[in-house]
């Protein structure tokens, strides 16, 4: 992670499991050319870390609140900092999917 970059740790509830929303959120921050991952949480709620330039990553958590057709997105919280430990490796160049927590 470079100096530059931004950094945002999102929770997103509501109707966003069975949906498809964790392959689209990859996919679209693929698509940006973000770093990070997602995954499905055992509360119902979808969990992303996003990290890259500060403009794409606001305009992947904007698209995070309507998501795919089939999502019913209820809120999203955002918080600055991310899974740092947890992400390490994940941090290079990909957008994981990763196992439930």
């Amino acid at each position: 992670m470079s100096a530059a970059d931004e950094r945002r740790h999102v929770f997103v509830r509501g109707r966003v499991q069975g949906v498809g929303f964790r392959a689209w959120v990859a996919e679209e921050a693929r698509r940006r050319g973000l770093r990070g991952a997602v995954r499905n949480r055992r509360n119902g709620d979808v969990e992303a870390v996003f990290i890259g330039n500060a403009e794409t990553v606001a305009t992947m958590v904007e698209a995070c609140r309507e998501g795919p057709p089939a999502a019913r997105v209820t809120a999203v919280e955002v918080l600055r900092s991310g899974l740092a430990n947890e992400l390490g490796p994940l941090a290079g160049e990909l957008f994981s999917v990763l196992p439930t927590l």
